[in-house]
């Protein structure tokens, strides 16, 4: 906490100029960290869209795998079947 200095002590005008000075200097300080978290929270929105882009595609490559290498056991078995059962 900023202390009062003597001038202000002995005069009341000194005290309310060096106040709003004060609360000037405290508002651009306000002003410039609403910026920086509104930079800051389109940022971290940015970084959750890309994971959840991210990890959509990979569910979807799982996907493709998962039915390719179904498509293939089940092709395996059908020519199995036919092969060595139906001859």
């Amino acid at each position: 906490m900023v202390e009062a200095t003597e001038i202000e002590k002995k005069s009341l005008e000194a005290h309310v100029e060096l106040c709003a000075e004060r609360y000037n200097k405290l508002e651009n300080c306000i002003d410039t960290m609403n910026t920086k978290i509104s930079s800051l929270d389109k940022l971290i929105r940015e970084v959750h869209d890309m994971v959840h882009t991210i990890t959509n595609k990979r569910n979807d490559q799982i996907i493709a795998w998962g039915i390719g290498i179904i498509a293939s056991l089940s092709a395996t078995c059908a020519w199995m079947i036919a092969h060595y059962i139906l001859k």
